[in-house]
């Protein structure tokens, strides 16, 4: 059953402390919470198919017909890479929803056929900041990430590939467990233009659009190519025509565009690919930005459109396999969700799903430890110093969320 509502203020503070996901972006959004369903493991197309099965087990009832993320809904997030990774991808139909869209607001709520329904969330004080957490080791340091790039660089040098990504991941302890409404508050308010994520675990705040689907309409945002903010506005200017002119950067965001159109070719029409990409800035760096436009064929949800996007040029390379074999060799690291798609669809197929990044995984046999990751493309112009310091800066969000002292970092 889908209400509406007056408007429900913060939703951050309707998040429970556990149980709960959120997707946030500009006030707007949706906070689960409980559980009704649950997928784990499996494919994208697999995970699909369970969802449809799902919905059509529901009689739905709402008072806002045709509002895109109204009625049940799944919050869904999967692994980077599932047969070089310890965790498992996950699907979860919360029981209660309470969300805002575009001045409209909905409480949502799936009740057994015999059982009571689900109260209304009750919104609880906003939450403090995070207590500061530590660094406490990392998966490749300066002088181990110099090798793989320079490995990398060699590959691309002689052929083997054009692009690869290469990550690392810094390991966190906080003093106490961790808030992960204080997490999910902070990020939010921090990087209002990002898409704002807790699903499981793994908390984040992503630039990046892998799909988007409305109304039929299709919208994926590339971003390859970053640059470390400055902080002064003259200097942040020059640095952004920089990037709009830099070689490199401009190869490595080509071969990311071009992934995902030839992706999104079969499932769409009237694909719309811009010439040239925009500068996105925000708080920490500055991105080339493209955004890819289409019409879905009215048979292809959100879930599947993702499932064929990844691993697009932005968070693996090209060739596909090859970079993905690249990786798992080269990085050490099991990225785990970390740069999978993470999301949300309704049972009418639409939905957004993000790529996650920006963020961090807690330590489910440990609320106080957390995991944070960041990545880079490399291409044949990349420099190992310049490359460590945009994983630098790319660990910046999840950092300032934590409580880090940056002075010591």
């Amino acid at each position: 059953m889908t209400v509406a509502l007056e408007d429900p203020g913060d939703l951050t503070t309707y998040l429970p402390s556990s149980g709960g996901h959120a997707w946030l972006r500009r006030g707007d959004g949706m906070i689960g919470i409980g559980e009704v369903a649950r997928f784990e493991g499996g494919t994208a197309a697999e995970a699909d198919a369970w969802w449809q099965d799902v919905c059509s087990r529901i009689e739905q009832e709402t008072e806002l017909p045709g509002v895109c993320g109204t009625g049940p809904i799944a919050f869904a997030s999967f692994a980077f890479d599932p047969e070089h990774t310890a965790q498992r991808s996950i699907v979860v139909v919360p029981r209660v929803v309470i969300g805002r869209r575009k001045g409209v607001s909905w409480l949502t709520t799936i009740a057994a056929q015999l059982g009571p329904t689900p109260s209304a969330p009750v919104a609880q004080p906003a939450p403090g900041p995070t207590a500061g957490a530590r660094v406490v080791s990392s998966s490749l340091d300066a002088p181990a990430w110099r090798g793989i790039v320079e490995e990398a660089v060699d590959r691309i040098s002689r052929g083997l590939l054009d692009k690869v990504v290469l990550a690392r991941a810094v390991h966190l302890n906080a003093s106490a467990p961790l808030e992960v409404r204080s997490l999910v508050s902070e990020l939010a308010r921090s990087y209002p233009s990002c898409w704002t994520y807790y699903a499981d675990g793994l908390v984040g705040a992503s630039p990046e659009m892998l799909i988007r689907r409305e109304g039929g309409l299709a919208t994926s945002r590339v971003l390859a190519g970053t640059i470390r903010r400055n902080g002064g506005e003259e200097l942040d200017l020059k640095l952004a025509h920089a990037l709009a002119r830099s070689g490199k950067n401009l190869i490595e965001h080509e071969l990311a565009v071009a992934s995902v159109a030839r992706a999104l070719e079969p499932f769409c029409s009237g694909m719309n690919v811009p010439d040239a990409p925009y500068v996105l800035e925000l708080p920490n760096v500055l991105h080339l930005a493209s955004d890819v436009t289409a019409v879905a064929h009215p048979d292809v949800s959100v879930l599947r459109l993702a499932g064929e996007l990844h691993p697009s040029a932005a968070v693996c390379g090209t060739p596909t396999p090859l970079a993905r074999a690249t990786i798992a060799e080269l990085e050490h690291l099991d990225r785990g969700r970390y740069s999978g798609p993470v999301g949300w669809l309704d049972s009418a197929g639409d939905g957004e799903f993000a790529i996650a990044l920006r963020c961090g995984l807690i330590d489910p046999n440990d609320p106080e430890r957390i995991t944070v990751y960041a990545g880079c493309g490399i291409v044949a112009e990349s420099d190992p110093a310049e490359e460590f310091a945009e994983t630098e800066a790319k660990l910046l969000p999840m950092l300032e969320a934590l409580g880090v002292d940056l002075s010591e970092h």
